[in-house]
């Protein structure tokens, strides 16, 4: 039998990696996507920058907040979208200006029509939004709802794999404790 003795959702700075990874993987399907639909070119090789793991991981991060407020308050999709989507452009101007002044910006959208010093642009708004309903319906609400879970397990514990674990005696029982992964 199995008794959960600790269940804690996963601490920022796991979210903060998860958000990282996510939003560089979405980075480089797109850049390949849009190449591909730009040039026919099937090797399908997108690109990213190491600057877009903070950039990511930070960004939804903090959506994470501002999701709670907006779901709180009970907005409508087509309003939270339009929030996310402002607030991923004053964060990607916010770090293309920093990362400019650094001589580091790793975008330019200087030959889009509707760009913002090269730092936005307009024509990517549609993406954006889909990019923010993913993160708000999937990732984020996914993410916040995974458990780290210390089982102690009295008598033998079942076998799952190669996992590791500590084996004590107790009263000559033995006590198996087990970190666990679940989604709640």
């Amino acid at each position: 039998a199995a008794t959960n003795i600790n269940d804690r959702p996963l601490s920022a700075l796991v979210r903060l990696y998860v958000y990282a990874l996510h939003g560089c993987l979405c980075e480089v399907a797109f850049t390949a996507v849009w190449d591909w639909c730009s040039t026919q070119d099937r090797r399908l090789a997108g690109h990213s920058s190491l600057w877009a793991l903070p950039m990511y991981a930070t960004a939804i991060f903090l959506m994470e907040s501002l999701r709670e407020r907006l779901l709180a308050q009970h907005r409508l999709l087509p309003v939270r979208l339009a929030a996310y989507t402002l607030f991923i452009y004053l964060w990607e101007f916010s770090w293309g200006a920093g990362l400019r002044m650094l001589q580091a910006c790793p975008w330019d959208y200087s030959g889009f029509r509707y760009n913002l010093g090269g730092l936005v642009t307009l024509e990517y708004a549609l993406p954006w939004a889909v990019a923010a309903f993913i993160a708000e319906q999937h990732v984020i609400r996914n993410t916040l709802r995974i458990r780290l879970s210390l089982f102690l397990w009295k008598g033998r514990a079942p076998d799952r794999g190669n996992n590791q674990h500590s084996r004590n005696s107790r009263r000559g029982r033995d006590v198996t404790m087990r970190n666990v992964c679940e989604v709640k």
